[in-house]
């Protein structure tokens, strides 16, 4: 069921969405050739427990296992959901992080004391949790980036913007993904069909799907009062993609190229789509 937002609702997210957009920045002078990723890690539950917001992907059932972790670390050809780890970034490297907090904004928890390791007791507090939610994964080249990941990071974020832009009241969810797959292979860059933005609020994964490929003029009309992410994945080479067949969860090119990663969450007005979860002004970082 899709549902049309209230002011109060996106004031909740606007809330949640500031802080994930201050870690995002945060990360900005964390991530650097040499560090080990699960910094990545360990930084956002740091700031999950002094914010008393809930890393709402812990818990999140899966086909093979509960997701375990507060982010997703995708790495170079890696496309979405892949597993934080311990592993030393290097000059040149492409990495995307990925993350959904929830703001507690009264005594319902206390992040402070919960065991963030404890998938059980994450779980029992997201199916509980009604408050604001936010959703953004943000691209970083680590060191000094070769012209291939510049280049795909460019398109990517304009990709990003022109599905944004692309979402105005009246318009179809297939004009999103029209003015994303018109672009990107336009300049022979692959757009991930699998994995897709979505509605969001109460809950971190609602309707509607918004796909990042279509036709103009055909899907759902779109609302104001809508909240939704566009989260586009543009690889290098094919737009196919192989999950993890061990944990069911991380997704990589299947030709071995780079992916690029940028989402924002934002809402629908009658004065056109809103960022929530905006860094500062737009197209600057």
């Amino acid at each position: 069921m899709i549902t049309l937002k209230s002011a109060r609702e996106i004031e909740q997210m606007q809330r949640s969405c500031d802080i994930l957009a201050g870690i995002h920045i945060g990360l900005r002078d964390l991530i650097k050739p040499g560090i080990d990723m699960w910094e990545i890690e360990e930084y956002v539950r740091k700031v999950c427990k002094e914010k008393n917001v809930i890393p709402m992907q812990i818990g999140v059932d899966g086909a093979m296992m509960d997701y375990p972790y507060a982010t997703c670390c995708c790495l170079n050809d890696e496309v979405a959901h892949s597993f934080p780890r311990h592993q030393t970034l290097k000059d040149g490297d492409l990495i995307k992080v990925d993350m959904v907090l929830g703001l507690i904004e009264d005594d319902y928890a206390d992040m402070k004391k919960v065991d963030f390791n404890d998938t059980k007791k994450m779980k029992a507090i997201m199916e509980g949790f009604r408050g604001g939610v936010a959703d953004s994964c943000w691209a970083y080249a680590v060191g000094e980036a070769p012209k291939e990941v510049t280049d795909l990071m460019d398109v990517t974020r304009e990709c990003l913007y022109r599905g944004i832009e692309a979402a105005q009241v009246g318009n179809r969810i297939g004009d999103i993904g029209a003015a994303i797959q018109e672009y990107a292979e336009g300049l022979g860059y692959g757009v991930v069909r699998d994995l897709c933005g979505h509605g969001v609020g109460p809950t971190m994964h609602e309707e509607p799907l918004i796909p990042h490929f279509g036709k103009a003029g055909r899907g759902l009309r779109l609302r104001e009062g809508m909240v939704i992410t566009v989260e586009p994945m543009i690889n290098t080479g094919t737009w196919q993609v192989v999950e993890d067949e061990e944990t069911g969860w991380g997704f990589k090119t299947r030709d071995g190229g780079l992916s690029c990663q940028y989402e924002h969450q934002f809402v629908i007005t009658k004065d056109g789509p809103r960022i929530l979860t905006s860094q500062g002004e737009e197209r600057t970082y």
